[in-house]
């Protein structure tokens, strides 16, 4: 029974001190994965704060892009209005021209 007994004593301490070394490497391995993790949360914030200064940009850039486009439409409203104006004034003086043939052909009959 004595026997019986340290050798179930000698098992535990063997599985106390496999337990004890197992529970040191998972100490380790927890460190290490701590470290990484602290290094992938700075990599992170660094990746959160470039995207953060890419969306200014791209927004900075949007609006240089839209000022220049509201500058080309204003330019080609005005030029269709003076292309407007333009074809009035050319069909004015096409009736002028018209009425002027008219008047040029009366007379012709009339002498």
């Amino acid at each position: 029974l004595v026997q019986q007994t340290e050798r179930s004593l000698q098992l535990m301490t063997q599985r106390a001190l496999e337990a004890e070394n197992n529970v040191e490497k998972l100490k380790r391995e927890m460190f290490l994965l701590q470290g990484e993790l602290e290094n992938i949360k700075a990599e992170n914030e660094n990746l959160r704060a470039g995207q953060t200064t890419d969306l200014g940009a791209m927004k900075q850039n949007i609006d240089i892009a839209l000022q220049n486009l509201h500058r080309i439409v204003s330019g080609a409203n005005w030029s269709i209005r003076q292309l407007v104006s333009g074809a009035e004034l050319l069909h004015f003086v096409a009736e002028l021209l018209k009425s002027t043939g008219k008047i040029s052909e009366v007379e012709a009959e009339a002498e």
